[in-house]
This record gives C-alpha cells, structure tokens and sequence, in this order.
C-alpha cells in the first residue's frame, strides 16, 4: 500500500510541473518579444500594405507620358520635314527688342502679295516677346527664286497713338531651308520704333 502511494504521489508532481511548464510557455509567447501571429487566409489586409504598390504605378505612369510627348515631338518633327521639305521649306519668326516706343497689336504676312499669316497678340504674348521670345509666324514652302516678303503691324507708338507700318523684304530662295527674322526695335535716335527683316544662314 506504502508503495502504491509512493507512484501516486510522484505522478502527481509530475502532472504539477507539466502543467507549470505548459503556463509558462503560454506566457512566453505572448511577452513583448514574442512572433506576431500569422494572419489567416482571407483575412483583410492593412491600408498601408494595400497603397504599398502605388509609388512604382506612379513612377511608370510618368515614364509613360514622358515617352508619349517625347514620341509627339518626334512625329510633329517627322510632319514638318515631310511637308516642308528643306529645299523648299522657308519660316518667318516675330522678336521684339525692349518695346518702349511700340505696343505690338497685330502683324500680317504676305509673300508675292498673298496673304499667308496673321496673329492678333495677347498682352501676356507680347510681354513674352519683350523678354526675349520669339514666335514662328509662318511655316511653309517656297520655290527657289526671288520673293517679295512684306509684313504689316499694328499696335500703339510714342504717345499710345495707332501706329501703323510695313515693312518689305526681297528674299531668294535656296534649296536650302530659308529662316527669316521680324525685327521690331527702339530707335532711341528718333524715339521711333524701327521694323527690319534679318535672314539667318543655316
């Protein structure tokens, strides 16, 4: 009988520090070092893990668009030279020097007496062409041979009154792509403003 609860007792002990043992462990693992738990399947995932993707979206999304006014350039370059061809291709541009004694309105192009371009100009425009602009006018073709270019402008001169003044050009075309600039300066010598054609060597 001593025996049988000699064997009773033990197991009992032994059952006690299983039991601690399992506590303990249980304890540890949720401490503050512990492994989070896995998330189930299908369990909803975090907003900030949801957006995680959207920066490199955003970065291709850019590289897209880069790529698409780059290739617009590209093919608007591949028009011109297509319809303008150099050796008939000739373009006039507008620049205006300091503009004190002119207020540019209006300019009208024509070349042999045809009428060809016109603009009537913003005051945001003309602005941008007193700080250095410069505006293509007119794109187009032209046989080789002498032209008659001729260029009208409008606007306000000295004492904001309508200033009205063309200015005329003989012209020779090359087969060479042809480039002509409308100048409109300040003659500080008269207090006038002065309209000249320069023609660039390309």
């Amino acid at each position: 009988m001593r025996s049988m609860r000699w064997i009773f007792g033990v197991l009992a002990l032994l059952s006690l520090g299983l039991g601690l043992g399992f506590s303990s462990g249980a304890l540890a693992a949720d401490g503050p070092g512990a492994n989070p738990p896995k998330a189930e399947a299908g369990a909803p995932v975090s907003s900030n893990s949801a957006l995680a993707p959207a920066a490199p979206i955003g970065a291709e999304i850019e590289a897209l668009k880069k790529s698409s006014v780059e290739l617009n350039r590209d093919l608007k370059m591949l028009e011109e030279d297509l319809l303008f061809p150099a050796s008939t291709q000739v373009a006039v541009f507008v620049s205006l020097d300091v503009g004190q004694y002119f207020d540019l309105d209006s300019v009208k192009l024509t070349i042999d007496d045809t009428l060809v371009a016109s603009h009537l100009y913003t005051p945001k425009q003309t602005q941008a062409l007193a700080r250095g602009g410069v505006q293509r006018l007119y794109l187009g073709n032209l046989k080789a041979g002498k032209h008659e270019i001729t260029a009208f402008f409008i606007g306000k001169g000295p004492d904001n009154r309508e200033f009205k003044r063309g200015a005329t050009y003989t012209f020779e075309k090359t087969d060479k792509p042809g480039m002509l600039e409308l100048r409109i300066l300040d003659a500080t010598s008269n207090m006038q403003p002065r309209f000249e054609f320069k023609e660039w060597q390309l």
